[in-house]
């Protein structure tokens, strides 16, 4: 049935949600180091979907689900609940395309995934904001808000930013309730620390990390890109990547990556 059946699936489906599973467990994958974090994402998402679609039986060609489920169901897995305070369970949120009630909805599909109860900690990266806009603290605060009562409800342990100046970070942490943790500074943009930035998250106990991600690590056109190539002939400028989550655990003792992932959620556009 192949890209025939995924391509009938996605014209009818309204949400389709993509997990890649555990990286670590993809033999094609670990033998090639993507170049940049953006081709790494791209190719997680075709080899997703190729996989995905391979598999597609002629009975669910037929179904028509609201949210389409699209994995590699030999690269899932879950934590074993005994050896759950032995790992660090983090991620790091873009948001694309949606607004802030969709990080309640990458966290409880980020728990499912990996089979826990909460994550340790969640950096969010700045929302894409108009051309010609500044990124400002009144822009941030209906999505830290739902990081708070994320962390409130006690699904995060701790949540932190990224690419935020001594400002702007300054500013958010005066007004937050639940105070920024971290907040990862790009090495491309800065081969040395700030030193206000480094004063300021020292004076207030916040961790500086650094990280290589684009400012978008998927963009809509990519995305559309993909989808075109992994399935042919299917409408791919229907689909909006709403957001990417990228998590990974790690043994707290050893310091070493157990499991590494995406999950990314898109919507089929109307019109």
């Amino acid at each position: 049935m192949g890209t025939e059946g995924a391509r009938a699936l996605l014209e009818r489906a309204g949400r389709l949600t993509l997990q890649t599973g555990n990286l670590l467990n993809w033999g094609c994958l670990r033998k090639k180091c993507p170049a940049t974090p953006s081709e790494e994402v791209r190719d997680c998402i075709q080899k997703t979907l190729t996989e995905w679609s391979s598999k597609i039986r002629q009975d669910q060609n037929q179904e028509t689900l609201e949210v389409l489920e699209c994995t590699v169901a030999q690269a899932i897995e879950k934590i074993n609940p005994e050896e759950r305070d032995e790992l660090k369970v983090s991620a790091k949120l873009f948001i694309v395309g949606s607004n802030s009630s969709s990080i309640r909805d990458a966290v409880d599909l980020a728990c499912s995934a990996l089979g826990v109860a909460q994550l340790d900690s969640v950096i969010i990266a700045p929302p894409p904001v108009e051309d010609g806009s500044n990124l400002s603290l009144e822009y941030l605060q209906p999505y830290w808000k739902e990081l708070e009562n994320l962390v409130q409800n006690k699904k995060i342990v701790a949540i932190g930013t990224s690419d935020l100046d001594k400002t702007l970070l300054e500013q958010l942490y005066l007004w937050a309730q639940v105070k920024p943790s971290s907040n990862q500074v790009n090495l491309a943009s800065c081969c040395v620390m700030p030193p206000d930035l480094t004063a300021f998250a020292k004076e207030c106990d916040i961790q500086l990390l650094t990280h290589n991600d684009p400012k978008e690590l998927l963009c809509e056109a990519s995305f559309q890109e993909v989808l075109q190539e992994s399935i042919q002939n299917v409408k791919a400028n229907k689909w909006i990547p709403l957001w990417l989550l990228r998590y990974s655990v790690i043994v707290k003792s050893r310091g070493i990556i157990k499991s590494k992932g995406y999950i990314i959620q898109a919507k089929r556009s109307a019109s």
